[in-house]
């Protein structure tokens, strides 16, 4: 059966007693998270306690070792490889380090995402592109290369290109990792109101600060363990 979490279709994310592996090892036992349509959750924890692990997992990147999961329609305990584009294409993934290719232009990297989904209109990728990029506030000369952006242009850059298929999640991978304190805030706005407008993100952070200040839902990575932080009031 393909479909094992349909009864829980409000849950965009769903792991019930996972386990998460890497390279053979066991990161993360007994994983029991949800992730409801329309949330903001935070995923903490100190680097290498398994935030990245279980986002890789989510993306497949990585197979569940164990137990279950879902990812909107998607069940992770029978995911083919030949599926994995198929999921990856219903979620935008942001990373600490952008992760945009230094050689083309900011137009030519939205335009790589597009072709490789399978858009082949140009007035359409022409339309999605200048779409995206007014909603992450980029006025820049969409043919400037990414050496030629700072921190937080490139990030907003990588932010639109999450956007680009019009996900049903979005994954934040430490984005504010490689920031300063001011453009790590105007990105964390950003977020917000992309949140907002009804989207779903999921973002791993080790920056408490940014939990005081954009309260969402929290899981904590910790002891090999992942479990619910209910933040004080």
């Amino acid at each position: 059966m393909r479909y094992i979490f349909k009864c829980m279709s409000k849950n965009i994310v769903s792991f019930s007693d996972a386990t998460i592996a890497q390279n053979g090892n066991t990161v993360l036992t007994n994983v029991s998270v949800d992730v409801p349509e329309g949330s903001f959750v935070f995923l903490i924890g100190r680097t290498g306690s398994g935030k990245s692990s279980l986002i890789k997992t989510i993306y497949g990147d990585l197979e569940l070792a164990g137990g279950l999961g879902s990812v909107g329609k998607f069940d992770l305990t029978r995911l083919k490889n030949k599926e994995i584009p198929s999921l990856r294409k219903t979620l935008g993934v942001v990373f600490q380090d952008f992760k945009l290719l230094p050689d083309r232009s900011i137009e030519d990297n939205l335009k790589f995402v597009l072709k490789a989904t399978g858009w082949r209109d140009k007035n359409k990728i022409n339309q999605r592109i200048d779409e995206v990029l007014e909603m992450v506030g980029i006025t820049l000369n969409k043919k400037k290369f990414p050496f030629e952006l700072s921190g937080g242009e490139q990030q907003r850059t990588a932010i639109a290109r999450s956007l680009l298929n019009d996900p049903k999640l979005i994954i934040a991978d430490e984005p504010t990792g490689n920031l300063d304190p001011q453009t790590s805030q105007e990105i964390m706005q950003l977020f917000k109101s992309l949140h907002q407008k009804g989207m779903t993100l999921l973002m791993a952070t080790h920056d408490y600060q940014m939990i005081v200040k954009f309260p969402g839902k929290i899981f904590k990575c910790e002891d090999g363990k992942v479990f619910e932080v209910i933040a004080k009031t």
